[in-house]
């Protein structure tokens, strides 16, 4: 080899070692973070005792985190408007169609196959929510001081005299207040506003929550409650059948007599879509139904869940026929409500 080409070589050489000792090394393939499973929000307007074991039983089987909020339907509705697309909610369970209806602009349309699920009645034309469970408007009486027969046939005749100082009612409660939105879409609003300034004549006691009104009854404090059904039969399973309250299904029907539908919707901005839909899914299946069912004393959605053996049929029932649309004008009644003093 000549001498031009051991220096040409020896050059090569050199640069050689000096590219590979410049480059930069080869990354080290860091290891895959732990992939947490995302918890899923509900702002729960259903009381604490009521749901969470449903709750707690849904994360148990599938293994997702909930995390609950607990408040009044209409307060729930009102932080989701506040909080708007900056809501951390991903499920809405509200005790009535009129939260739902209050927000549903901010809802997720759900899929059909979540909604086929529920009869048609339990659920509102837009798909936006759906029904999980029913209850039923009664008057609870104290069987000490009260005959079925003494009841009166209408709601409308608790105005009467004869009743003053003896009902206590929950204006500020849930289910009241879509009690009073069914009477707005049926008797319209001066009747309705009739009937609440004439309740008000009877001097009613006020009661913070169903419960309340219902232990109220039970120790002769009023004889009249205007609860929904299902309060009873948790009474009547701590206490025994000797408990002096029976429920009272309004004989004329009408707003009295509505059924309530408990419900959940998802908020088009969770981002946790697919827990959401499984939750929903839950509350739907046989295991979530029978929990309502035979748990809470509340009518199943569904067809095939077994009611309890007290539980009037729901075809028994002379509820008005009124849509969930029409259920949905909680701002119209909580504004009536305000106007005529009986909320603030």
């Amino acid at each position: 080899m000549s001498k031009r080409l051991l220096v040409v070589v020896g050059l090569m050489a050199i640069l050689t070692l000096f590219i590979g000792a410049c480059a930069p090394a080869a990354p080290t393939p860091s290891p895959s973070p732990t992939s947490t499973p995302a918890t899923l929000t509900v702002y729960s307007g259903r009381s604490e005792a009521l749901v969470k074991p449903i709750i707690d039983q849904f994360s148990k089987s599938t293994g997702i985190k909930v995390q609950v909020r607990y408040a009044g339907t209409s307060e729930i509705a009102a932080t989701i408007l506040e909080e708007g697309k900056n809501s951390p909610a991903d499920v809405f369970f509200a005790q009535d169609p009129g939260g739902l209806g209050a927000v549903v602009g901010l809802l997720a349309t759900l899929p059909e196959n979540i909604l086929a699920q529920v009869e048609p009645q339990f659920r509102p034309g837009d798909g936006k929510w759906v029904g999980i469970s029913g209850r039923a408007r009664v008057l609870a009486y104290n069987t000490t001081k009260l005959k079925e027969s003494d009841l009166p046939d209408d709601i409308w005749d608790l105005t009467d005299s004869k009743w003053k100082g003896r009902i206590g009612w929950a204006p500020t409660n849930a289910s009241f207040q879509a009690m009073v939105t069914a009477m707005r879409k049926l008797w319209g609003e001066d009747k309705t506003e009739q009937w609440l300034a004439g309740i008000q004549a009877n001097n009613p006691k006020v009661y913070a929550n169903n419960t309340a009104q219902v232990t109220a009854v039970s120790v002769g404090e009023i004889d009249i409650a205007m609860p929904n059904h299902y309060y009873l039969y948790s009474f009547l399973r701590d206490k025994g059948e000797s408990f002096p309250v029976r429920n009272y299904y309004i004989r004329a029907g009408g707003p009295g007599a509505v059924i309530l539908v408990a419900g959940a919707g998802v908020l088009d901005t969770s981002k946790n879509k697919e827990a959401a839909l499984k939750f929903i899914e839950y509350l739907l299946s046989p295991e979530g139904q029978q929990y309502f069912a035979s748990q809470t004393f509340e009518y199943p959605v569904i067809e095939g869940i077994i009611t309890h053996p007290l539980l009037k049929p729901l075809s028994d029932i002379k509820s008005p026929e009124i849509s969930m649309a029409d259920m949905a004008d909680l701002k119209g009644t909580l504004t009536l409500l305000r106007e005529t003093g009986i909320v603030p």
